[in-house]
Order: C-alpha cells, then sequence, then structure tokens
C-alpha cells in the first residue's frame, strides 16, 4: 500500500533525530542522455551509506511496547542466554550487523546462535510481511584468550557507533542498542555481566564511580583515533583469535594436534592452520640451533633448509608454498623439486 503524505511526514520527523539530512543532486549530461531532467536522492551520503537506514529506524520506533519486547533483536538475545545459560559480557546492534562478546559455560553456542539467528528471521518477517534471509551468512566467532583480551573486546564493541560515526564519543552512551546504555541507565537483563572484564580493563567497580570511569576512556579512546590501532581495536573482528602471538601459537598447537576444526569460515580455518605451521617451524628451528635471521643468510637454498621444509611439512602438514615463501628458499616449484630429490635419495 502506498503511503499517504501525511504518513511519509509523519516518518520524516521520527527519524530525524537519528539520520542525516542528505542532499538532492542533478547532473547536466545525464539530463541531455535521457531527455528528461533527473534527480538522484544522495543516501550514500546516510549513516551506515544506506537508504535503509530510514526505514528500519521508522519501523523499529512504531513499535509498541508487546510488539518491541518480541521482536527486538535485545529480546531475543537474552531469550537465548536465559535457554542456553551463556553469560553476555556486551553487546551492539547495528543498522546492518551485531556483535557480542559471550561466555558459554556448556558447549551450547552453535546450536544457541542457530535458534537465536532463525527465531530473529522468523519474528522480523512475520511482522514486516516479508520473508527469505534476514542474515547473510554464518556467523562469525573468535576465541578470547582472558580478562585483558576481553575487555579490548568490549572496547571494540562499545566504540563500534563512534568507530562509523553513528553518534560522536560524548554520547557513546546514548546509543540505545548497545550494553553501555544498559550497564550505565538499565535495565539491566539477567544475563548481562560485567563482572569479569571491568576490573580487568581498568581496576574500575561495578558502581556509578566506576561506570563514570569506564565512560571517561571510552570517550577519550573514541575520540583519538590513533589510538585504536595501539589500543588494538582496529580489525579485531578479523581471524580466529583475540590474545597474545604465544598464546594464539599454543592454541593454535592443540588444535592441530586434536585435529579439531572449530568451525571457522575458509579465511580464519587457513590463518589457524597456519599459526600451527608457524609453531611447527619455530620448534624446528631452535632444535637444529638456527633463528629466524638465519633463514635471510645466503646462499638462500641450503641443505639445512630442505630438511627443516621436510621436517615441518611431515609433522604439521604446511604446504609448499607457505613454507617456501617462509624459508626463503623462492618459488615453491623449486622447493617442491628439492623435496622430491630428497625422497628419492632416502629411498635408493
Amino acid at each position: 500500500m502506498i503511503p499517504s503524505r501525511k504518513e511519509v511526514q509523519d516518518a520524516r520527523e521520527r527519524v530525524r533525530p537519528y539520520v542525516h539530512n542528505t542532499p538532492v543532486i542533478t547532473s547536466r549530461l545525464i539530463d541531455e542522455l535521457s531527455g528528461a531532467v533527473i534527480y538522484f536522492k544522495c543516501e550514500n551520503f546516510q549513516k551506515m551509506g544506506a537508504f535503509k537506514m530510514r526505514g528500519a529506524v521508522n519501523a523499529i520506533l512504531q513499535l509498541n511496547d508487546v510488539e518491541r519486547k518480541k521482536l527486538a533483536p535485545l529480546g531475543t538475545l537474552f531469550e537465548a542466554s536465559g535457554q542456553y545459560g551463556w553469560i553476555i559480557h556486551a553487546y551492539v546492534l547495528m543498522p546492518n550487523h551485531f556483535h557480542l562478546a559471550m561466555e558459554t559455560p556448556e558447549p551450547t553456542l552453535v546450536e544457541g546462535m542457530h535458534w537465536l539467528q532463525s527465531t530473529l528471521a522468523t519474528r522480523f518477517n512475520r511482522f514486516r510481511g516479508e520473508n527469505g534471509h534476514l542474515f547473510q551468512g554464518r556467523y562469525k566467532s573468535l576465541v578470547v584468550e582472558d580478562e585483558s583480551a576481553l575487555g579490548r573486546v568490549v572496547d571494540y564493541i562499545h566504540l563500534n557507533p563512534v568507530r562509523v560515526k553513528i553518534v560522536p564519543p560524548e554520547q557513546v552512551k546514548a546509543y540505545r542498542w548497545s550494553s553501555l546504555r544498559a550497564f550505565m541507565r538499565g535495565p539491566r537483563e539477567p544475563g548481562l555481566s560485567s563482572a569479569v572484564w571491568l576490573k580487568a580493563r581498568g581496576g574500575w567497580q561495578d558502581d556509578p564511580e566506576g561506570w563514570t570511569a569506564y565512560e571517561r576512556h571510552l570517550i577519550a579512546t573514541g575520540r583519538d583515533e590513533a589510538r585504536w590501532e595501539q589500543d588494538g581495536l582496529v580489525g579485531l573482528s578479523r581471524g580466529w583469535a583475540v590474545g597474545t602471538d604465544a598464546w594464539r601459537k599454543k592454541l593454535a598447537a592443540e588444535y592441530a594436534e586434536k585435529a579439531l576444526s572449530p568451525g571457522l569460515e575458509r579465511k580464519e580455518a587457513r590463518e589457524l592452520r597456519e599459526a600451527s605451521w608457524q609453531q611447527s617451524l619455530e620448534t624446528a628451528l631452535a632444535e637444529v640451533g638456527k633463528s629466524p635471521a638465519d633463514l635471510e643468510t645466503k646462499p638462500l637454498r641450503t641443505a639445512w633448509k630442505i630438511e627443516l621444509a621436510e621436517r615441518v611439512r611431515n609433522e604439521s602438514g604446511a604446504s609448499v608454498v607457505w613454507l617456501a615463501r617462509q624459508l626463503k628458499i623462492g618459488q615453491a616449484s623449486t622447493l617442491r623439486c628439492y623435496l622430491s630429490r630428497s625422497r628419492n635419495r632416502i629411498r635408493m
């Protein structure tokens, strides 16, 4: 049904505080080519770079209390938390994606996330009279080392609306679909907890003074974009784990020994395998009395490197392409030839 002029005007007033007033432009060249006057509404300048921001905000703001509780992703999230025993450390709902930092005391991540995403899609489609997929693909999960790493993840989540310019740093707690607002203003749902990370992040307590100090920390970080990289907040959601290099290598080795697949996407699974190969290479280097610097010395193609490549490949299954690159031997075809000759000598 086509909305009336008044409905359009009402919607404009509802979404006005949350969206940009984007420009309308024309192009003389396109007018001449088309034989008509064409106007371009530049919604690529909109928050999140898409016109969908207006429709999504307008739909959410028109929900009554009953609909909001049933449809709201946050309500569904805490239903899942209760059903599957999750501890939610932080969350943020963005116009086209969401982030969660959570703990699963029982191995219920796969089952719970399936329920969460399918339930959200069903409720959303029922409310909007639509059908089809709500989410573009499978969720992505990263392993977190400890409370210190978790604190960085929580900062990344709470600063997401600042990083994409939806709110300025000074209004970070005003973003209504963030756990920061729930922590500071309430209501705080059962299952939402700061007990692990808040004290580890800055020695702060779960009280008004502690949250004021944490807010100041977020504002200072949000204002200083150069600090984002220094604090490890850039690209944090990429990869397969968040933590120190030593811990990542150890974890990769454990996965390799147990032949486990953590259900990662192809890119993250490859990074996990390469971390395991790197651990095997460093161990082998140390055992033969060599260091990474020795890989740079000439001649680059030496017998000990070929022996090292054969050992690491046998122990970890490292690819020839990766080994040739790490050992500075040259092309993968060159290393493959050397390995073949070595095997033939052994047979003879």
